[in-house]
């Protein structure tokens, strides 16, 4: 197994980024903090070893942020051995006029963050032959979930553009790893209005999925359960789906 020592997260103010920050640390880690809220990541930051850690606020929609955030970190501390693209929004939504600002933002930060997070460390990665970039994906991107379709789409293409991405990094010493998730206890699945089955708390989800890519797991389903659950999901014939689905609960829409 291949233990990080340099990682570069992104939504590292809260939830699983927060989490995965500080297993990191523990571990000896140097931890590049990146997010958009300020005071969070402060906070954050403040519970790791100072000469350990550095912090960058921005957004991953922003290309010129992520691209001064990795030359710092790769100038302090050298190439990563990890680069996790965690940042993520989920928001309910229908295809009306009105959401059409979510479903942008959304896919932008989920798909595009992704991209922008990558970009700037790759070619360091490339020329050491060494490393692992790692997109947090989820198990919504295996089938279109009603109400949250903003964000299945965003899954599911943050799906298909990890795996075009190992295909093509295959013969550079570059590892890409997917990581799905089932719920996690987060601000983002707080609002969910229904029960959410095999719930993992942050830390324990941070925990499974250092694991993950230490052995260099390329698809990495967690927790196990769910990994089941969603095999079955994608082999659930279209007119059994649509009946199951059709009066599920879905996340509060919002709009904007």
């Amino acid at each position: 197994m291949t233990r990080a020592r340099n990682v570069f997260i992104t939504g590292a103010s809260a939830g699983l980024g927060a989490a995965l920050a500080r297993s990191y640390a523990r571990a000896g880690a140097n931890v590049g903090l990146f997010a958009r809220r300020r005071k969070e990541l402060a906070e954050v930051a403040a519970s790791l070893p100072l000469e350990r850690r550095a912090v960058y606020t921005g957004d991953v929609r922003d290309v010129d942020a992520l691209a001064t955030a990795a030359t710092e970190f790769i100038a302090r501390f050298g190439c990563p051995d990890a680069v996790i693209a965690n940042a993520g929004v989920s928001r309910g939504v229908l295809t009306e006029p009105a959401d059409l600002p979510t479903f942008r933002a959304t896919l932008d930060t989920n798909v595009l963050g992704i991209v922008n997070t990558f970009a700037p460390f790759v070619g360091a990665m490339r020329t050491s032959r060494h490393g692992a970039l790692v997109g947090i994906a989820s198990i919504a991107g295996f089938r279109g979930l009603p109400g949250s379709s903003a964000y299945s789409a965003s899954k599911a293409a943050a799906i298909a553009y990890l795996e075009s991405l190992r295909i093509e990094e295959r013969d550079n010493g570059v590892a890409v790893l997917t990581i799905c998730p089932g719920y996690i206890a987060t601000e983002m699945t707080a609002r969910n209005p229904y029960r959410m089955p095999f719930l993992l708390d942050a830390d324990e989800a941070a925990r499974r999925i250092m694991r993950a890519i230490e052995r260099r797991q390329k698809f990495y389903v967690l927790p196990w359960p769910m990994a089941f659950a969603g095999t079955v999901l994608r082999m659930m014939p279209r007119p059994i789906y649509d009946a199951l689905f059709a009066r599920a609960p879905r996340k509060p829409r919002t709009p904007g």
